[in-house]
């Protein structure tokens, strides 16, 4: 398995839904494994697919003694009570602003192995989970700042000295999915 290039704000796969898995191959199995190999080498509590160019419905996680993987996953709110709290996101590096989420909600999925997973736990958790579903269909975590946040958010990220520079690299990749949503 191997550590992918983290594909940074302004790539426009990362504002491009995701695709939704429909075979579950060995491929599917080395895509699961990059991307956990990829959070982790980079510290992050979640990463999902079209982070590293592919336009799959498909994330990894590792929060608060959580972790595994969901494939074409969904969630649902458990309750009206929210959380109000720090965000950041390996596309946006180094950066963090308080962001609203559901406190609880249940995810649920599939596993590589196309076996059926629902995934529940804590608040950090949770808010992962909303935040990598987010990605997969194209939103990042600042379109849900309040408008003054986000405002500041972007002026910071256009300040940023990574942003802009390097042009993203289009890899292709041989499974039959890959590429279509880029």
């Amino acid at each position: 398995m191997s550590v992918q290039p983290v594909r940074l704000f302004g790539d426009p796969v990362l504002r491009t839904p995701a695709v939704e898995v429909t075979t579950f191959d060995a491929e599917l199995r080395k895509l699961v494994a990059d991307l956990t190999d990829t959070m982790h080498s980079e510290g992050g509590a979640g990463l999902a697919a079209p982070q590293i160019g592919v336009g799959l419905r498909v994330f990894t996680y590792d929060v608060d003694g959580f972790s595994g993987h969901l494939i074409n996953p969904a969630f649902e709110a458990v309750g009206d009570e929210e959380q109000f709290g720090p965000e950041g996101c390996l596309s946006i590096p180094g950066m963090t602003w308080d962001c609203r989420r559901h406190l609880h909600v249940v995810a649920h999925g599939w596993n590589m192995h196309g076996e059926p997973v629902a995934v529940e736990g804590s608040e950090m958790l949770a808010r992962c989970l909303q935040h990598e579903t987010d990605h997969l269909d194209g939103v990042l975590f600042v379109d849900r700042l309040d408008p003054e946040t986000r405002k500041q958010a972007m002026a910071e990220i256009r300040a940023a000295q990574w942003f802009g520079t390097p042009e993203p690299i289009v890899k292709v990749s041989p499974h039959p999915l890959f590429g279509k949503a880029r």
